[in-house]
């Protein structure tokens, strides 16, 4: 599946939009992970237990909007985004959405 943050491929012709793609995780912080994070703050530093955790994030919403774009029978999706969101105290939504389209052959 080809994905871009453009409204289009270089290379591709769009034959046909086919709506709105999305993916999304809500993840939840670990308590011994905001220990660490804690520890890491007083030095200074990247805070590389959450770092890791929204990596993980991305790419499982990543994951299911491909999955979403699969299933409507696209060749690509464009103008994909990232946005969170906080769902309660101490989680947070990430979702990935995108356009789906087919290509011309």
């Amino acid at each position: 599946m080809l994905i871009t943050t453009q409204d289009e491929f270089a290379d591709k012709t769009i034959a046909e939009t086919l709506g709105l793609v999305k993916g999304n995780t809500i993840r939840a912080r670990h308590v011994g992970k905001d220990i660490m994070a804690g520890l890491r703050n007083l030095v200074g530093g990247e805070i590389t237990e959450y770092t890791k955790m929204l990596a993980e994030s991305r790419e499982q919403s990543i994951d299911r909007m491909i999955k979403h774009a699969e299933e409507l029978g696209a060749d690509g999706i464009v103008c994909l985004r990232f946005t969170t969101s906080a769902v309660m105290q101490g989680s947070a939504e990430l979702l990935a959405y995108g356009t789906a389209v087919k290509f011309k052959k």
